[in-house]
Parts: C-alpha cells; structure tokens; sequence
C-alpha cells in the first residue's frame, strides 16, 4: 500500500526510517492521529529507540489492545498507544501476528505497565508474549478453555 506524499514527510517516520528502514512497514493516518505499522521482529528495537531518543522521547505506554481479524490474515492485531510527555506528543504502533502462532515480542522491560496489557490479551485473545516475565492468565480462571474474544470462540462456551 502507497502511503499518502505528506506521511512521507512526516517528522518520526523520517527519524524512524533513517535509523532503520526495515522498522516500519507502513504510515497511517487517520483523523489525525498516527500509525506506524511495525514488523514484529523489530518491536522491541522500535520501542527502546522511541523511548530513548530525546527528540522522540516515548516514556509513556498508556495502553495495548487487541483485536482479531478473523478470517483474515494475519489474524490478530496488537496496537500501543504511545505519549511523549515532554514532547505532547502522541504515536500508535501497530504489530500483527498470525493465527498459527500468534507470539509477539514483550516489551515489558521498556515500560513496566505493558505487564498487565499483555496478560489481559494474552487471557483473552491467547497471544503470547515471548520475554514476559509472569504470563498468566489475568481476568478468567485458571481453568478455563480458550481464549472467549477470539471471534471463534462459541458464543455459549465450550461444553
């Protein structure tokens, strides 16, 4: 997909992409606000990079959600809401994993508050988290089967 000329322009995504070309796949903007779409074998450089260059200076993860896309591939969709503080700034990175294997680099050593965001998708879309340091299911028993916002999880449960 061809990103719009003026997210070509677009002052992170020239940082990003002139300390790693390969760290994003694709820039979108939607009603103002920013997604970088990241493979996910660059997550964790990406997020030390955006945390730790002054001028770009991400400190806060505010929130992980999940989403599934099924029956489309890849499967599932992990978005982070990212904020500058100093800088007021907002960013979105978006990784995707397929349903085969959905594991994703945990970046729970960058902000220690993705800890519970990985957890409570982990509980209830089963993605895993490679790295994390107590995965575990946060919200449903530990006895429980499946993963219930999967959009093919039986509306009834399993029986």
């Amino acid at each position: 997909m061809a990103e719009p000329e003026e997210l070509k322009h677009d002052p992170i995504a020239q940082r990003v992409r002139a300390w790693d070309p390969q760290a994003i796949a694709e820039v979108i903007e939607f009603r103002g606000e920013r997604t970088l779409v990241v493979p996910k074998s660059h997550l964790r450089r990406m997020c030390e990079f955006l945390r730790d260059v002054p001028e770009l200076g991400f400190n806060f993860l505010s929130d992980v959600t999940g989403l599934d896309r099924f029956p489309v591939e890849p499967r599932f969709e992990l978005n982070y809401h990212l904020l500058s503080i100093p800088h007021r700034t907002t960013l979105r990175l978006r990784v995707r994993a397929h349903g085969a294997d959905p594991v994703v680099p945990s970046v729970t050593t960058i902000w220690p508050t993705a800890n519970w965001h990985e957890r409570e998708i982990f509980d209830l879309f089963g993605v895993r988290f490679e790295g994390h340091p107590n995965l575990e299911r946060l919200l449903m028993p530990q006895d429980w089967e499946g993963y219930p916002l999967r959009k093919d999880y039986p509306v009834q449960g399993y029986r």
